[in-house]
């Protein structure tokens, strides 16, 4: 099968594309630069690789045209973030692609009321971000219910691996949290640490894509969460890390406004806001009994992966 994955050297596409070309796919890589994948793997030599700008070509009306003509069989895209981009590549992919795989994000689901949240639950997406992710998994639902599109979406949680910043107990991305923990030295963190967070590594997003694309009668016309087997509590997660230092967590609270005062960079403050305010818990069960999704890491096993690597990479400090 000839596949084009658009961003498909970020963080899934990285694992995603070895997985593909593994099983004796023909893979073309679409992305905006020339980046690098996160993690060499020897699969990439046989990869065709074209640059294309996006945003500039949906702009120009001639993005969702191009992907066409490269003539896939399937295409999996990993940086859709606008309704109108998915409904140019809809319309240009309709009747000559068999399978269009998305990448959605749990966002979509804003906060959470029963948890955890399953795909079909009522959503209030709290940002535009989320907004859009929303608006796409819809449409892709309705385009594939009404007029047979072979859709399916992907929705990850907080990703992470070897080559980037997780989310950290503070609920930002300051890898500066990592190194306080490591050092013994106190950790602030907001209200009482009882949100939640919702990590998952990125080879275990690209599982669940990798299986919908084999199980194509379970998962056309269908969503799924793509996140490790249980969300964590900041409090948990701060006191996991910590022993795993090789410390004892010490930890404080404070009422969000006065532990923003103490935080200097805003980026930093809006982060943790944003992931408070969604605080994800998400089911897997449907990834997994029609996908057979079955993670390999735990949300911490996933996070301390990617702390190592800060480790080695001098980002992180223990002593």
């Amino acid at each position: 099968m000839k596949i084009v994955i658009i961003g498909g050297t970020g963080h899934v596409g990285t694992y995603l594309v070895p997985r593909l070309v593994t099983a004796g796919h023909e893979v073309i890589s679409v992305s905006r630069g020339n980046r690098e994948p996160y993690s060499p793997h020897k699969a990439w030599d046989s990869v065709k690789r074209i640059q294309l700008d996006r945003e500039e070509e949906d702009n120009a009306g001639t993005f969702a045209g191009k992907i066409r003509d490269l003539g896939p069989d399937a295409v999996i895209d990993m940086v859709c973030f606008k309704l109108e981009s998915a409904q140019q590549l809809v319309e240009a992919l309709r009747g000559s692609v068999q399978h269009y795989l998305f990448c959605g994000s749990v966002w979509m689901h804003g906060y959470g009321v029963e948890v955890p949240t399953i795909e079909d639950q009522a959503r209030h997406p709290l940002e535009e971000y989320g907004i859009q992710k929303d608006a796409v998994d819809k449409y892709l639902a309705d385009q594939s219910k009404r007029l047979g599109f072979p859709a399916t979406s992907i929705h990850p949680g907080h990703i992470v691996g070897p080559g980037w910043n997780p989310v950290n107990p503070q609920a930002n991305f300051n890898p500066d949290v990592f190194t306080t923990i490591a050092q013994g030295k106190e950790l602030v963190l907001p209200n009482k640490g009882l949100e939640t967070v919702h990590h998952v590594h990125a080879d275990d997003v690209a599982q669940v894509f990798f299986n919908a694309l084999h199980r194509w009668s379970a998962a056309n016309g269908e969503g799924f969460h793509a996140v490790s087997a249980k969300a964590i509590t900041l409090r948990g997660y701060a006191e996991a890390m910590a022993a795993w230092f090789g410390q004892k967590a010490n930890l404080k609270y404070e009422p969000f406004e006065k532990w923003s005062e103490s935080i200097e960079i805003q980026w930093d403050i809006d982060q943790t806001k944003t992931h408070l305010d969604h605080s994800p818990n998400h089911s897997i069960e449907k990834a997994q009994s029609l996908l057979g999704y079955q993670p390999r890491y735990s949300s911490l096993q996933a996070v301390q992966e990617a702390v190592t690597w800060l480790i080695q990479a001098g980002t992180v400090k223990v002593s």
